[in-house]
């Protein structure tokens, strides 16, 4: 019996390798877990393209959307885990919906396995013109000076904008009153119409409207400038050290993939970051490139989450 099983490990073990020798035999599905046409579909689209060239497969993006990235979330998570299905996912379905959703239908830290970061794109807090405040600083002491008064959008309950309202009402000691639309359009239409006072949302839709100052742009919730908006700073540069919160974009594939198929999409991910093809749609998108090893983007989303659940819990942000 004990050789049987010696036997069965080997074999398996023999052809886990064959597999990730051939691999990839036949074309991949990329699922995208929102609708075609946002930023998390055009980053994918961008990638398996590279991705093809370099694999010498077909990589074919699947949008599945849906209970806040949960339904293509669960279904690369209960896929096999032979490479042909991967997930690119935002930060809600690879990290923060286990927060939020009293009903996971998977644990993206049990059973998602990660393969790469591919970029963080900063939220960023922009403001109607007439706003008695130029800056982030000048914005918290009118909120101070008028409770209540102050209003502010965010694209949708439990987004990285909204998570951003809350963590900005903790540090800088404020309240204003929160909207929730569903998507940036909305958003820049009550702003430019004066119906709220400031946005939080993922920068791209908001560049050219800053630039020609249909909008203020108050501050960037990244690491450093964005070099399409040299003239705004970052929420840290503003007073707030250490406030950092952008939507990010990751590569995760089901547990139990092989380490050598991992490694493969690892490399081709990264080097993918290196061309000017990346470098060029991601400054159009408002996001910064990344990269890294899986280990590297395991202990991110970790550090991610112990950062989200204070300000989650303290939020009572539920689904």
């Amino acid at each position: 019996m004990r050789v049987r099983i010696v036997a069965l490990l080997a074999f398996t073990l023999i052809a886990t390798a064959a597999q990730a020798q051939t691999w990839p035999g036949r074309p991949v599905t990329v699922i995208v877990p929102f609708a075609a046409g946002v930023t998390g579909d055009i980053v994918a689209r961008g990638l398996v393209e590279h991705l093809g060239a370099a694999l010498g497969q077909p990589f074919v993006v699947d949008n599945r959307s849906g209970a806040g990235g949960n339904i293509g979330g669960a279904a690369v998570a209960k896929a096999a885990p032979d490479g042909y299905t991967i997930l690119l996912a935002t930060t809600g379905p690879a990290a923060s919906n286990k927060l939020t959703y009293k009903n996971m239908p998977y644990d993206p830290q049990r059973d998602l396995a990660p393969i790469v970061l591919l970029g963080k794109a900063p939220v960023i807090l922009v403001a109607k013109n007439s706003l008695p405040a130029n800056t982030l600083k000048e914005f918290v002491e009118y909120a101070k000076a008028n409770p209540g008064k102050a209003t502010a959008g965010y694209p949708g309950n439990g987004t990285q904008g909204h998570i951003t309202g809350e963590l900005l009402q903790q540090r800088g000691g404020i309240n204003f009153a929160q909207v929730q639309y569903r998507g940036s359009p909305a958003i820049i239409s009550d702003i430019l119409g004066e119906h709220i006072d400031i946005g939080m949302d993922s920068m791209a839709p908001y560049v050219a409207l800053i630039q020609e100052k249909k909008l203020r742009g108050l501050a960037i919730a990244g690491a450093a400038r964005w070099p399409l908006l040299p003239d705004v700073p970052t929420v840290a540069e503003s007073g707030f050290p250490g406030f950092e919160a952008a939507v990010w974009y990751a590569l995760l594939a089901p547990a139990g993939t092989s380490a050598d198929i991992i490694a493969k999409l690892n490399e081709t991910g990264n080097a993918y970051l290196k061309t000017k093809a990346a470098a060029d749609l991601f400054q159009k998108l408002g996001i910064q490139s990344a990269g890294g090893t899986p280990d590297e983007l395991k202990a991110f989303i970790a550090a991610e989450l112990e950062k989200l659940a204070p300000i989650i819990k303290a939020a009572k942000i539920e689904f």
